[in-house]
């Protein structure tokens, strides 16, 4: 270890030479390489978290760059993925730190092996499927996470330590029914993800110097533009099934379902459950983006270089790609999941 590169965080009473010395010997998976992911990744390894996985499905766009701070032009032009562009800065930034990405789509069938072995489990998706995904294999491993969600000026955050905390499902225990707000329709700002990285990646470093006394405790919610502040603490839920009954259910099966529309360059995504989406409300929100046609039975927007074609049960087929990994994450850009 270069003590001078950590200088000024040694200084710091509750780390310290030996806090800094077990943070390099600590190990962090991040799941999603967005907005939050990224300022999570670079702040954990600028402190010198030992391990560092960043897992992600897709690709940087110009789009990304005025709050993904990880990226630049290059990256979007070269349509790098995110997992890749991350590590590339990353390791540029500390040499000490091993950091990993690795391209893929998070789900049922993956996420174990993608996070067994780590110390910590860090949010940064972008949607209510992934995040209960995390809560259920965080639990079944005995792997601390911190939840973290952004939209337009809006952030929060939670911390889950198995045994010790409420878990997601504690707090939410059903999904926000209905149309979703996402940052492609309503937009985020930086000092939003700011925030609730900042938040995420504290509580992180306490949990991995062991300092459980000192985590917060609460959800944590802040309108940064509105100046709305809010902080309620969460209790145990008896009957909470994925704590309490340790029932894992997004562990056996996906929220969604995908079939790959032969000759038609097409994937089309389904619910298991029905989402009883308002097309006029989506209709609203989608014009701003592109071309939108819609009657009371589907909706049909133009968003280059897809088609989508959504129902209100919350089906939707995605043309441009066949590709099941693209069309899921343009469902969750678009309509949220």
């Amino acid at each position: 270890m270069n003590p001078e590169k950590y200088s000024r965080q040694m200084l710091f009473t509750p780390i310290g030479a030996e806090g800094q010395r077990q943070l390099l010997r600590s190990s962090v998976v991040i799941i999603g390489c967005g907005a939050l992911g990224t300022a999570q990744a670079n702040a954990l390894v600028r402190a010198g978290v030992g391990r560092v996985r960043i897992v992600d499905r897709d690709f940087v766009e110009e789009s990304n760059l005025q709050r993904q701070t990880l990226f630049d032009e290059a990256d979007a032009a070269e349509n790098l993925p995110k997992a890749v562009a991350a590590e590339r800065k990353l390791r540029r930034i500390n040499s000490d730190v091993r950091v990993e990405g690795v391209v893929a789509d998070a789900e049922s069938g993956n996420v174990e092996s993608l996070v067994e072995g780590f110390d910590l489990l860090l949010d940064g998706t972008d949607n209510f499927e992934s995040r209960y995904l995390l809560n259920d294999v965080s639990l079944k491993l005995g792997l601390p996470w911190v939840y973290g969600a952004v939209v337009a000026s809006y952030a929060a955050t939670l911390t889950v330590v198995p045994g010790r905390s409420p878990c997601l499902a504690c707090v939410f225990p059903q999904p926000p029914q209905g149309l979703h707000d996402t940052c492609d329709t309503v937009g985020v700002i930086a000092s939003a993800v700011a925030w609730a990285a900042a938040v995420q990646v504290t509580e992180a470093l306490k949990i991995l110097l062991g300092r459980w006394e000192e985590l917060h405790g609460f959800l944590l919610a802040y309108d940064i533009w509105k100046n709305q502040f809010q902080q309620i603490r969460p209790t145990v839920d008896p009957q909470c099934r994925a704590c309490s009954k340790r029932d894992f259910v997004h562990l056996r099966e996906s929220g969604q379902t995908h079939t790959t529309l032969c000759g038609r360059d097409a994937v089309q995504i389904s619910q298991r459950k029905p989402r009883g989406l308002d097309l006029a409300a989506l209709k609203l929100r989608l014009e701003k983006l592109g071309t939108v046609r819609a009657n009371e039975f589907l909706l049909r927007c133009r968003l280059d270089p897809y088609e989508l074609t959504i129902f209100p049960d919350g089906r939707a087929i995605i043309k441009g790609t066949g590709d099941p990994v693209v069309a899921r994450a343009v469902y969750a850009k678009y309509i949220g999941s």
